[in-house]
């Protein structure tokens, strides 16, 4: 048992390997592009966009707003130097975590069921923040300028992509399970 918890606690002070080095994180064209380019963050953000305009048709912008919100708040954290152990764990637990979400989608499900949805979809956005903050260098307020941007219009293309499986419900739960695949392969990876 000593030996667990000492191996528990050791992994939590180690130092993250971070998937997101080697590519530029600098200023707002750096911004713009990184969450078009990087696998995950890709498909957890037109994710959320997809079960967000499939659950919240009224709220449509709620779960980017969860999203985006909690990306700035991780950014604060990576920008104030502050840790978040397995971060990017965490992202890519995110990618299969929305997508089952958009398998389970339902207009008019209980509220319940949505609050504890959007909570998720901000805890994960969290830790999506917070990686483009570790990696930024030069610009800092332009680079994170430019990953909302790009993030805002992923999560569009979902929403919009969520209004054409309105009346198919295979191809919301073909849609949700491609993410949860992708995700699957992220994890393994």
């Amino acid at each position: 048992m000593k030996r667990l918890a000492l191996s528990g606690a050791l992994a939590l002070l180690a130092a993250p390997a971070m998937a997101h080095t080697g590519h530029g994180a600098e200023g707002l064209a750096h911004g713009l592009a990184h969450p078009f380019l990087g696998a995950d963050h890709l498909l957890a953000m037109v994710a959320v966009g997809l079960w967000s305009g499939l659950v919240l048709p009224r709220r449509v912008w709620a779960g980017a707003a969860a999203f985006m919100t909690a990306m700035i708040t991780g950014a604060a954290l990576g920008f104030a130097g502050a840790a978040l152990p397995m971060a990017e764990g965490m992202i890519a637990l995110s990618v299969i975590v929305f997508g089952l979400l958009v398998v389970m989608a339902r207009r008019g499900q209980p509220r319940a069921l949505t609050a504890v949805s959007l909570a998720a979809i901000a805890a994960f956005g969290t830790a999506h923040g917070y990686a483009h903050a570790v990696e930024a260098t030069g610009s800092a307020a332009a680079y994170v300028a430019g990953f909302l941007i790009a993030s805002a219009v992923l999560h569009a293309s979902g929403i919009l992509a969520a209004r054409a499986l309105v009346t198919g419900r295979l191809a919301q739960i073909l849609a949700g399970g491609a993410v949860v695949a992708a995700g699957a392969l992220l994890v393994a990876g």
